[in-house]
């Protein structure tokens, strides 16, 4: 049968070629402009995948859409794909792309620029959509295309008009308790660094348009250090969207903010009771949606189970190592990439080249974990202990990528307390030769950099100066007959400099051998190390690995460089 298929199709691509191959190219042009304008009368195919349906897309990708006639076929076939309604005003200079619970209002110029674009959803008057008029401005189709698809999903609730209606007012009042709490105990010099990484809420964006609210709640101190050495970029950490979404089941939602204006006896954010005036039973929760899953460890996945109380479906238990390092390679290699390969070489400039060996394989329950893509979740009180798991779990899982790359005994033992505390010892073999370095040194540098490959240079070029300052003393020695003991704590003490561009980023620099600062000197309400309890300290084992150092010419950039640069 397939056979007969692809024959039937070879031959009906020859009839086509000899039917056109006479014909200049401009009449083909129009006829394939006439076909693409022309609606059907009816669907060749309810699957989105088909192939007809797929051709057509091709060729609005291809068509670059100047004209006026052009952008209105292309928002219509837009629409089409989105399974939206939409038509053109009699002038024939406004698109509406409607559905039964908002619509959108293009309005062009005769040449096909854009104007404005309004959003309107079921009830409220049109405000101007910038995020859409801005793609749209833009040609960028995808962009416009994820703006619809977000604003149907906001309706996919069972019932009707109504109960659909009241889903997005559940949203809403969601939204500015949110927001709300992003404000408290917040001052308006407050950067925003210090706010992703201490806010009750972290970075909160609000929603426009058609794209959802959004937390930005991690950003490791590497990134803040490359962002320091590169003037004007954005440094953008891990960050989730705040949605709604429809459930088989039914869930207790507000309607209303819950949020008190006296907080807790405790200091803590105090909400009002959920009566049935201030909330209804709705076939959805709320979600916080992560762009790229992430690796989680199964204790801290019945954490945030127990605090929302719901439970997170389509799980796969795996060795969390195993996720991280394919995580990280598919965002390393912008592909899906498995490799069963445990071990990885990091170069850094004037450092060894470091191997590293994780066991990836690891059958321990401790350390299971799954990849989570979203968190369901039904009262706005429990946002803030869920992002303080999740960044504990970032600082874990970016200690774990920095020794991946996507190139294929000393032993460095690193535990992650908390997303803001970390403590580490250095182990070696009895017969290796000390590499002067403290505990405290080496914790001191890990909450610098939260690199791995970065620490063991900064062993490395430690235990060098260390064997300086010996080789200086032994010459006094022979020439003054005085000899002065060498003092690792001066070179532990004075070679981890806090740095003048990270005013404002105390919370990133450990200024004490033996602890970690919970917190900077703001007025900021920030997460104490003990937030997360002691099941979650218990969860994240510490991170073991080995790593094997040859002596090569190494070749990275710049930025890498600079980091320990003064140590």
């Amino acid at each position: 049968m397939s056979a007969m298929t692809v024959t039937s199709t070879n031959a009906l691509m020859e009839q086509l070629y000899l039917k056109y191959q006479q014909k200049p190219w401009t009449e083909t042009l129009k006829l394939v402009h006439f076909c693409m304008d022309k609606p059907l009368r009816c669907p060749v195919s309810n699957d989105p995948d088909s192939p007809l349906l797929l051709c057509m897309e091709k060729i609005q990708r291809t068509l670059n859409a100047k004209s006026l006639f052009s952008v209105m076929n292309r928002l219509e076939s837009l629409s089409r794909q989105k399974g939206l309604n939409s038509h053109v005003s009699p002038s024939g200079t406004t698109c509406y792309i409607t559905s039964d619970m908002f619509y959108i209002e293009v309005q062009l110029e005769k040449d096909g620029n854009v104007i404005d674009a309004k959003l309107a959803h079921l009830g409220e008057a049109p405000v101007i959509c910038d995020d859409l008029v801005e793609h749209l401005r833009m040609k960028n189709y995808d962009a416009v295309g994820k703006i619809l698809e977000n604003l149907s999903n906001l309706y996919q609730i069972r019932g009707n008009s109504e109960m659909k209606a009241k889903g997005y007012l559940a949203l809403q009042s969601l939204e500015k308790d949110l927001y709300s709490m992003s404000l408290l105990d917040r001052t308006q010099d407050v950067n925003r660094v210090t706010e992703v990484l201490h806010g009750k809420v972290g970075h909160l964006v609000l929603r426009t348009g058609g794209t959802p609210m959004n937390i930005e709640f991690y950003i490791s101190p590497y990134q803040i250090l490359e962002a320091e050495l590169n003037p004007g970029s954005q440094v953008c950490g891990a960050k989730i969207d705040v949605t709604v979404e429809g459930t088989d089941m039914l869930h207790k939602l507000p309607l209303s903010p819950l949020l008190d204006s006296q907080p807790g006896e405790d200091g803590n954010p105090a909400f009002l009771p959920l009566t049935d005036e201030l909330s209804m039973d709705l076939s959805a929760y709320f979600l916080l949606k992560f762009h790229q899953p992430i690796p989680m460890f199964s204790s801290s996945i019945e954490e945030i189970q127990r605090l929302t109380g719901i439970q997170i479906t389509g799980l796969k238990l795996a060795p969390l190592y195993e996720l991280i390092v394919q995580s990280t390679l598919k965002e390393k290699c912008s592909e899906d990439l498995f490799t069963h390969k445990s071990h990885f070489f990091v170069s850094l400039p004037d450092c060894p080249k470091h191997c590293y060996f994780i066991n990836t394989g690891s059958a321990k329950p401790d350390l299971a974990g799954a990849l989570v893509s979203k968190i369901p979740f039904t009262h706005p009180k429990c946002v803030p202990d869920v992002i303080e798991i999740l960044r504990h779990q970032m600082a874990y899982n970016s200690l774990i990528s920095s020794c991946v790359s996507e190139k294929h005994r000393n032993g460095v033992i690193i535990d992650v307390v908390t997303s803001r505390e970390v403590q580490c010892s250095l182990h070696l073999n009895p017969r290796d030769p000390t590499l002067n370095s403290s505990d405290g040194f080496i914790s001191r540098a890990v909450k610098r950099c939260m690199s791995v490959p970065v620490v063991m240079r900064a062993i490395f070029r430690n235990a060098a100066k260390v064997e300086a300052h010996s080789e200086t003393q032994d010459m006094q020695v022979d020439t003054k007959q005085n000899p002065e003991p060498a003092c690792e704590q001066i070179i532990d003490l004075n070679s981890l400099e806090e740095s003048p561009s990270m005013a404002g980023h105390q919370d990133l620099v450990v200024t004490d051998k033996q602890s970690v600062p919970d917190s900077p000197k703001e007025n900021l309400s920030t997460a104490k190390s003990e937030t997360l309890g002691d099941n979650t300290e218990k969860s994240n084992p510490p991170v073991s690995m080995e790593t094997s150092c040859r002596v090569e010419e190494s070749t990275s950039t710049a930025s890498t460089e600079a980091v320990m640069k003064d140590m």
